[in-house]
């Protein structure tokens, strides 16, 4: 029973790398300029092609489904690969903390604290950045803006 749970579990995780790479290979691709231009051209072609045609409301409606699937599709890839993006950003920035001896590394993870700790530790920074500009004391010459 533990082997079959291990298998399905494995599986699965092979399934999801393999729905992450393709969302990769979407957004890597959509990202490019040539795209872009391309899907430009398509949209004036069929633009002229439906008013040949005298807008027929059935393209029209197809047309918006196809539209709207399509951006629905793409805030799925988008979300996807910031939220990978995100994570490993988060990582690195937790690793530099461990890192540095000066650091506080009550930082590491900080992303999932409560609302409250993150506002409380934003305060404190504020507090601290203000407590530097005042000990430099007054502005120099050239610092008014």
């Amino acid at each position: 029973m533990t082997s079959t749970l291990i298998g399905r579990y494995m599986q699965q995780l092979a399934n999801q790398r393999r729905i992450s790479h393709i969302l990769h290979w979407i957004a890597e691709i959509s990202s490019r300029s040539g795209v872009a231009t391309f899907v430009a051209a398509v949209l004036v072609a069929f633009g002229i092609v439906l008013a040949i045609n005298g807008f027929p409301g059935r393209w029209q409606t197809d047309f918006a489904t196809v539209a709207e699937s399509i951006t629905l599709v793409m805030l799925f890839v988008i979300q996807h690969t910031q939220s990978r993006q995100q994570k490993a950003l988060q990582l690195k920035l937790d690793e530099l903390i461990r890192a540095s001896p000066v650091a506080d590394d009550r930082l590491v993870h900080i992303e999932l604290a409560e609302d409250a700790e993150l506002v409380e530790r934003e305060q404190g920074q504020i507090a601290h950045h203000e407590s530097l500009r005042e000990s430099d004391g007054a502005e120099e010459p050239g610092d008014e803006q």
